[in-house]
């Protein structure tokens, strides 16, 4: 009896139970609050006007109903919330504002926007891409290309690949008076030119929640793969796992290759990573989650204790973004860092540092603690 109640309560919504008398259970709270963004009548564009509401709302749906009731909501909310005369309009698409929100609202909504709109959501796309390629581009590249330089120690160079000033400073010793000139006993050289010195995948989870964080990982995947002296993977999961690396090329093909909502296995995105692996020791994993397993958790938490036991660098984002962390599952986060993998959010601005330490093998725990960036869970 109670439980037909409850069902009642969230059919009718708010307004059947002035007084707050029925209790809702477990997660029957959340999934009220997002009918009633949708549905109460009283509440006119309830999901508010910012872009972040709309993906939380949008990544609710489709934790909450099956991928059938998702499709009608989502036309339900384009009619009832006026976001549909966004999508049907480009000119009022195209006054918009671009930003990263707005991009991750598009890329949630992909599937839905019509013909007339996409080419318009496509120019958005591809100037808030652009925007954050002059802002993040140089930092990558200049953070990676150091470490790699710190870190390699080719100790048998061929000519070119000299580092003259450290082979000069490792070689005052041998200064030789007599002919005014250092006789090198050890050379120091740089990475052999096109090798890929470490091999930096990038998990990134699609549920609607992580839309952000998705559009930047794009963006740092894409300037990554376009450096010889790391090789970059990027695949993208929900409850199916789909790699696009092949697409890393550009950023914005890889976006709207993207499929933002849905469910989650993350057990299933590292069996796929594990395949990845040739050198563990070479390897950088970053996983960019919530953490909120669909899957097989107890697989999944061996599976990353085998990981990371192999040699590889296991890092977990729950956020790459300016936002900070959003809810995450903060039993998986602990379970994480009993196995010395601290969970935590970075800042787009923080990322090209973080991939920088990881490329020299620093303790990621150390960055976190110069960096400010405190561990979840």
């Amino acid at each position: 009896m109670n439980e037909r109640i409850r069902k009642w309560r969230l059919i009718l919504g708010r307004k059947a139970d002035p007084e707050n008398e029925v209790d809702l259970e477990g997660g029957e709270g959340s999934l009220d609050q997002v009918l009633e963004a949708l549905y109460d009548g009283e509440r006119k564009g309830g999901l508010g006007s910012s872009s972040p509401n709309v993906n939380r709302w949008l990544g609710d749906i489709r934790k909450y109903f099956p991928k059938s009731i998702v499709q009608v909501m989502q036309k339900d909310a384009m009619e009832r919330l006026g976001m549909k005369r966004m999508l049907m309009e480009p000119e009022l698409l195209e006054a918009a504002e671009p930003d990263v929100n707005l991009v991750a609202t598009l890329l949630s909504l992909n599937k839905v926007i019509p013909n007339k709109t996409r080419d318009s959501a496509r120019a958005v796309v591809k100037k808030v891409v652009q925007d954050l390629e002059k802002r993040l581009k140089n930092p990558m590249r200049e953070a990676i290309q150091g470490a790699i330089s710190r870190s390699v120690r080719n100790r048998r160079p061929r000519p070119n690949e000299i580092d003259w000033n450290r082979t000069i400073r490792k070689n005052l010793r041998h200064y030789q008076v007599e002919h005014k000139a250092i006789i090198p006993e050890n050379l120091v050289g740089y990475g052999r030119k096109g090798q890929s010195l470490r091999h930096i995948i990038l998990l990134v989870d699609q549920s609607g929640s992580m839309a952000s964080s998705m559009v930047y990982a794009g963006v740092f995947g894409a300037v990554m793969a376009s450096l010889k002296s790391v090789k970059t993977s990027m695949v993208v999961f929900d409850t199916a796992v789909v790699d696009l690396t092949d697409e890393l090329d550009d950023p914005v093909d890889l976006l709207f290759a993207t499929q933002l909502g849905g469910g989650t296995d993350i057990n299933k995105a590292l069996t796929y990573a594990e395949g990845l692996i040739q050198n563990p020791s070479e390897t950088i994993l970053v996983l960019i989650s919530d953490l909120f397993e669909g899957g097989n958790e107890s697989e999944m938490l061996r599976r990353v204790s085998a990981l990371k036991s192999s040699g590889i660098q296991f890092i977990t984002l729950l956020a790459l973004d300016d936002e900070g962390a959003p809810s995450f599952d903060k039993t998986i986060a602990s379970q994480y860092a009993s196995m010395n993998i601290p969970s935590f959010a970075c800042t787009p601005d923080q990322f090209p540092g973080l991939m920088a330490a990881a490329i020299k093998k620093e303790d990621i725990q150390n960055w976190m603690a110069r960096n400010g960036v405190i561990a979840k869970g």
